[in-house]
């Protein structure tokens, strides 16, 4: 775990537009990648490329599974432009209205910033990733010791079939459960449970995918109601906000199927919220965990594990800084 992660493969062709309502694309079953998967020993990792994906194996078992991010903000967009500024990448997605998000991609692969600039020219940071602690294993992996939890269990992991609409905006704006010691980067909150512990959640696991499949099928699309209702009140009040939407399995079939499953599972459920709901797609972001954090351990089949989990992450990218407004206009793009 001390060397940095492989960036995900690029895109096979020019990111383009795809208009609102078309059809997914590409394939949409896990069987259809397998044949394209590509395994390689790299320092004693394994790592598997499929497209869209990589997957790194740690010769200490653990998994990690990486992918772009700016797939998910082709949907509806009227352009798309990508441009280099010295050795940084800039894709801006260029919306009908005239707004435009700014992905920022290092040399390296990383995201270094994502923004949101309105149709005058004034810009929101959202994601600002250039930060790295040098303490850190491969600048992605932190261990911290286990938070202390010091409210009902059920308002930390909240049930979202069972919760008030209330209780789901609450638990999108709560604080961290302990205090947060500095700011984490992006790739350190999606990979090191111990950070993302510090922040309550919000399991949803009546959403029933298809075997192999990650398509949200329309008559379990509403179920995302209320989620994206808390999404959208919460981002409203705060346009900063950033809310991981995290993909899960059970144990049933191999790691590297369920890495992958889980993890186009995530941005599914986000493209969907975005897509039907109107959540903003720049501020959520995806990840996939496999069977690797279980609810119910069990190795059989597990409606419980098959689950998409929401988590507010904006304290932990901002070091627990008190939510702040907007920006004054005219605010300077980032160089």
């Amino acid at each position: 775990m001390t060397a940095p992660l492989p960036p995900p493969p690029p895109p096979a062709a020019a990111l383009a537009p795809i208009p609102q309502g078309a059809p997914p694309q590409g394939p949409r079953r896990m069987e259809d990648f397998r044949a394209a998967r590509q395994e390689s020993d790299q320092g004693g990792r394994r790592v598997f490329t499929e497209p869209g994906r990589v997957i790194i194996v740690d010769p200490s078992g653990q998994s990690f599974i990486r992918h772009d991010e700016d797939e998910r903000f082709r949907y509806g967009a009227r352009d798309i432009r990508t441009e280099q500024v010295g050795g940084d990448t800039r894709t801006v997605v260029i919306r009908p209205d005239g707004s435009e998000i700014i992905t920022v991609v290092g040399r390296d692969g990383q995201l270094l910033r994502r923004i949101r600039r309105d149709r005058e020219g004034r810009e929101i940071i959202i994601i600002d990733n250039s930060y790295r602690d040098p303490a850190a294993v491969g600048g992605f992996y932190v261990d911290l010791p286990p938070p202390v939890i010091r409210i009902p269990y059920d308002r930390y992991i909240v049930e979202a079939d069972d919760a008030p609409p209330d209780l789901i905006y609450e638990t999108m704006e709560a604080p961290p459960v302990e205090r947060i010691q500095r700011r984490y980067s992006l790739d350190e909150i999606r990979y090191s449970p111990s950070v993302r512990q510090l922040m309550p959640s919000i399991d949803l696991n009546s959403i029933n995918f298809e075997t192999g499949s990650w398509d949200v099928p329309p008559d379990q699309a509403a179920k995302l109601q209320v989620i994206a209702d808390g999404l959208n009140r919460a981002i409203q009040r705060n346009p900063r906000e950033v809310f991981l939407i995290e993909g899960h399995t059970d144990a049933v079939g191999n790691d590297v199927d369920n890495l992958s499953l889980s993890d186009r599972r995530a941005q599914s459920a986000a493209e969907l919220l975005t897509q039907q709901f109107g959540v903003p797609a720049e501020n959520l972001t995806s990840q996939g965990y496999g069977a690797q954090y279980l609810k119910e351990q069990t190795s059989g089949p597990s409606r419980i594990n098959r689950r998409v989990t929401v988590r507010r992450i904006t304290p932990l990218l901002n070091g627990g800084v008190a939510s702040l407004p907007p920006p004054p206009p005219g605010i300077a793009p980032p160089r």
